[in-house]
């Protein structure tokens, strides 16, 4: 059966390895992102293929937002049966005791709080109907803390436990809760997180063959359409070449 999947931050990355994989599985997809014109991009090169696509612009950080979103689904939309909460970014690599408070209140506002966000929205819905999936996407850095990811470490561990505590919540439910660990992903992620330092960034992925998204993006629609008395509670995903967040091998 085709189903309603809801990607936040979809624009790049997992995010829109999710969107394109999802839509490669027959499902119709909502997109939420912070850039109106990408997700317009995005929903046309989808459509163009046949898919069901529905754009929604707007930042997870922004509760009310979210909610007006999530509120205002058309009637067709609005039985959300997978949630991607991939919406997530990290941003420096200083000592805890140098680090930017600015920086840290991001990542927490949008790696937890916009977590916690949708899944208050969305998940209702999924026990009223007894179906769903939330796929939340955690990292290698909430298993433990490497040097510089103090804050960014801390928020995805946050992001395990909150996925363990869901998935208890709704034991007695058919839904299915998935915590996604990548390890090293070449995204824009690490471009971000030097705040447009692309130099710094590629440095990252010297020397080891890193995931993509579209490797990520093969996990989340496998834990979606498993069986259903199957659930993919937690999975971890390196490189070949990666150990742990902080042992990476480079040739």
């Amino acid at each position: 059966m085709n189903k309603i999947v809801l990607i936040t931050g979809a624009t790049s990355g997992i995010g829109l390895g999710c969107a394109r994989k999802f839509a490669e599985n027959g499902d119709k997809v909502i997109l939420t992102g912070r850039n109106e014109q990408r997700l317009s991009e995005i929903r046309e090169e989808l459509e163009a293929k046949g898919t069901k696509v529905l754009t929604l612009a707007f930042d997870v950080r922004d509760r009310e937002k979210a909610k007006q979103a999530i509120d205002e689904l058309p009637e067709e939309w609005r039985e959300i049966d997978v949630l991607v909460n991939n919406a997530g970014l990290a941003l420096g690599l200083e000592p805890e005791y140098q680090g930017d408070l600015d920086d840290w209140e991001t990542m927490i506002d949008t790696n937890i709080k916009g977590l916690l966000t949708m899944t208050r929205l969305v998940v209702p819905g999924m026990v009223e109907r007894n179906r769903g999936q939330i796929i939340n996407i955690g990292s290698v850095a909430g298993d433990a803390a490497y040097a510089g990811g103090n804050v960014y470490c801390a928020t995805k561990a946050a992001v395990k436990a909150l996925t363990d505590g869901l998935r208890i919540d709704v034991a007695d439910t058919a839904i299915r809760v998935t915590n996604l660990k990548p390890g090293l992903v070449e995204t824009n992620f690490s471009n971000i997180r030097f705040h447009g330092d692309s130099d710094r960034a590629k440095k990252l992925y010297t020397g080891i063959k890193p995931l993509t998204g579209d490797d990520i993006a093969d996990v989340a629609v496998y834990a979606a359409n498993a069986p259903a008395h199957v659930q993919i509670a937690e999975v971890l995903i390196l490189a070949t070449h990666q150990a742990s967040g902080s042992v990476i091998v480079r040739k």
